[in-house]
């Protein structure tokens, strides 16, 4: 079996060496884009341009590769979100041979004359990963972010705007490499009604002054947090409670009376390509879970002000719930997520009345669940004048069921 050689072309042309135009006017078969191919219009081969959906041009490059010799031309560097992890997956490591050269991202960074090494990268083609781009803003490092015409350099402005970091500096990159390349800086609110030549790609800089995030962990302390007085689920006992749940990036994750949604908050740690879904039936309460979403930069949380259990029936099926409300409609609510709870799934339950905790208990064993509970019991250090005395905070239940 002949290997296929995948040679970067870097920006242009001009960017290809001697050896690796060597390996491509050896090549029988010339596959690449419509720019790419464009180059070589005198090469001898015969040409295959690259299109959607990228499993055609993967299956013939398989059928021919034993009979002919197969360059694959590649933007950049083609293991830097290009076709070559497609073709090394496809193809087999041993089958492929891949020729490096300039990436958009160190390009990029070339021209701003900053180093790139503990950049955060963020691709949006055909997708908006937002946990991701929410936890690169967060870090004190500058973001590369790969663009495509949905999620241009527009949508990054307006995504920063809507996250309250309208300090950032965006430095637009347009068809670099070519000759009419062109490098622009904007701020989130200058970019809105601009326009960007194909392809383009953004980094994000901390030039100027900007709203700090609350960093995201587990057992944030309450203040951090705007809530009313009480309803919250305490620190210590989110922690507990989040590690009851099982959380994993997947997952489709219902709070059933959210209060301030901490819990919700701290679950987007776990929960990073699923769903996170709040329901609060208390309009200020829903005001408050806005306010510390956007104060911990979680993006992906679907607030729903609602009475339950009547909305839970418009919620998408999940795969763990926790209730740390519900009043008298506890077993109710527990009944009515339990019919919409998929396979495997788990549902935990906090509770501060022992009444509460025996019902809780019973019906999850009623509703087919393998059950657990625990008890925590929290005492905080408080100073005194002549040492430190222990404070107990009220016991809370845990309790855990599996189907």
């Amino acid at each position: 079996m002949k290997p296929v050689d995948i040679v970067g072309v870097g920006l242009s042309f001009s960017d290809l060496s001697q050896k690796y135009l060597k390996i491509i006017l050896g090549a029988d078969i010339l596959v690449g884009g419509r720019r790419h191919l464009a180059w070589f219009e005198d090469h001898p081969g015969e040409k295959r341009e690259i299109v959607s959906p990228l499993s055609g041009v993967v299956a013939y490059i398989k059928k021919i590769m034993d009979q002919k010799k197969v360059v694959v031309l590649a933007s950049g560097d083609p293991l830097f979100y290009g076709i070559g992890q497609a073709l090394v997956k496809a193809l087999g490591a041993n089958n492929v041979r891949i020729f490096p050269n300039i990436s958009t991202l160190a390009a990029c960074f070339s021209h701003l004359k900053i180093p790139w090494n503990q950049a955060k990268v963020i691709s949006l083609h055909g997708k908006s990963p937002l946990p991701e781009l929410v936890r690169a803003l967060r870090s004190e490092h500058p973001v590369f972010v790969l663009t495509d015409p949905e999620h241009n350099p527009v949508w990054v402005g307006d995504f920063l705007l809507r996250q309250g970091l309208n300090q950032f500096c965006i430095w637009v990159f347009e068809r670099l490499g070519e000759p009419d390349e062109r490098i622009r800086r904007f701020l989130p609110n200058t970019i809105s009604h601009a326009n960007f030549a194909e392809p383009n790609a953004v980094v994000l800089t901390r030039k100027y002054e900007e709203k700090k995030l609350y960093p995201l962990i587990i057992g944030a302390p309450e203040h951090w947090y705007e809530h009313e007085r009480g309803l919250i689920t305490k620190a210590e006992v989110r922690a507990i409670t989040l590690a009851r749940l099982r959380l994993s990036s997947e997952h489709v994750f219902w709070d059933l009376g959210a209060g301030s949604g901490s819990v919700a908050i701290e679950a987007a740690i776990f929960v990073k390509r699923g769903q996170i879904v709040a329901v609060e039936k208390n309009k200020s309460r829903v005001a408050q879970i806005k306010t510390n979403a956007k104060k911990f930069g979680v993006d992906h949380i679907k607030i729903v002000e609602a009475n339950l259990p009547d909305s839970i029936e418009d919620l998408p099926l999940p795969n763990r719930v926790f209730i740390g409300g519900g009043g008298k409609d506890l077993i109710t609510i527990m009944e009515t997520a339990s019919e919409r709870l998929l396979p495997e799934g788990r549902m935990v339950i906090n509770a501060v009345l022992v009444e509460n905790m025996t019902c809780a208990l019973e019906a999850l064993k009623r509703l087919g669940f393998k059950t657990d509970v625990v008890q925590v019991q929290i005492s905080t250090g408080e100073s005194m004048r002549v040492g430190t005395r222990f404070s107990a905070k009220n016991p809370v239940w845990i309790i855990s069921g599996q189907r």
